[in-house]
Order: C-alpha cells, then structure tokens, then sequence
C-alpha cells in the first residue's frame, strides 16, 4: 500500500511538471505587447497639439490620427506558381515583423484563368506600436533608398483622408536579403487615417514626415 501510494505520488508530480511545462511553452508562444514607438511618443506629446493649432481645430478630440497601416502584395502570377505567396508572406513578415495573411480572389475572371477564393496575394495590417515603428523605418531608413527618390506624389488621397503609397520594390527594405530574392516585387502601403478629407489627412501625414513631392519638383 506504501508503495503504490509513492508511485501515485510520483505520478501526480510527472503530471504536474508536463502541466507546468505546456503552460510555460503557451506563454512563450503568446506575442508580447511592443513598447511604445518613438514616433507615436512624438506624435502624441508635440506633433497632435500642433496639428490643433495648425489647422485651427476647437478640440484636440478633433485632431487626426493615423489608424491603422495596411501593406499589400498582388501577385498575379500566384495563379500558376504558389510558390511565389511563400516568398511573399516571409518577406513581409521581416518587412514589418508580424505574419502576413494570404488574400484570395472574391470572384472569378476567366479571362486571367482566375478562381474564386484562388490566392492573390499577401496583405498584414499594422495597428499601435508596430504600425509606429514600420512608419517610422518607411520614412528614415527605407524611402532614402529609392532610386533618384525625389518624395512621394500627394495626389493618392481617396477624398476621405486615406492615403496609398505605391512601391516599386520590395528590397528597399533592409531587413531583406538582395541575395535571397527570387524576384522583385512591389507592393501597397494605405495609410488609414481618422480624417474627415484629404486636406486634413495630408496635413497628419506631412507633420509625421512622410516625404511629398513639393511643386516645381520633376516627378
């Protein structure tokens, strides 16, 4: 009896310890919030009181705020090669360090052998801390790159205060490899913005710092 007890014990204890060891890993496999970015700090602390003034707001309740960032990657010849929605989900997870999700056709188009729900693309949203910090490598470390970069055109507002950036290239970025490139892509960036028109929209995005284009500047 002494003895079948001590095994139970020691069973319970093995059970306990797996119990604890799966909790542990569960934890691990949680993502832990980002600190606050430096350009949301920036933002809140100098760049929204001075919006308020500049556009002459009554409150800073009324001040415009970039929502969310949404990076997409179209990729037609996905149709013939799935090989290429690999390359463009990794990429984009190291573009901007959180998983990207594959898109699919919402209908079909015979003409381009196209299926519904047949994968496009790779789109990630980006809200908080990790929309800050990407917006913030976008316009210090990442536009700079662009080949005879002269700023970016300010004529791809949607009329509600969002903004979509087209890119060329995809290895303007750092953090990817030129070398493990199979291919040059482009992409999307939409700024979604709480602004009610493109004037207001335009003046958050231009005290953030994006880089427009200004007038008299070759395209």
């Amino acid at each position: 009896m002494a003895e079948d007890k001590k095994n139970k014990g020691k069973k319970a204890d093995k059970a306990g310890a797996g119990g604890k060891g799966q909790k542990k890993k569960a934890e691990e496999l949680v993502e832990r919030p980002l600190p606050p970015a430096r350009l949301g700090i920036h933002y809140r602390d100098e760049l929204a009181p001075k919006l308020v003034k500049d556009l002459g707001l009554k409150s800073a309740q009324q001040v415009p705020r970039l929502e969310k960032v949404v990076i997409n990657m179209g990729l037609g010849e996905a149709i013939t090669n799935n090989k290429v929605l690999d390359s463009a989900v990794e990429e984009l997870g190291l573009i901007t360090g959180q998983k990207a999700i594959v898109t699919k056709a919402k209908k079909s188009v015979s003409n381009f052998k196209l299926r519904e729900g047949m994968p496009i693309g790779a789109m990630v949203t980006l809200r908080r801390s990790r929309m800050w910090e990407f917006v913030d490598r976008l316009i210090n470390v990442a536009l700079p790159r662009v080949r005879d970069f002269k700023g970016v055109s300010d004529k791809a507002f949607d009329g509600r205060g969002n903004y979509t950036l087209g890119l060329k290239e995809q290895i303007i970025f750092p953090e990817i490899d030129y070398d493990k490139v199979d291919r040059v892509r482009g992409m999307n960036i939409c700024f979604v913005t709480t602004a009610t028109n493109d004037e207001h929209g335009k003046a958050l995005l231009d005290v953030i710092g994006i880089p427009f284009r200004r007038r008299g500047q070759e395209q």
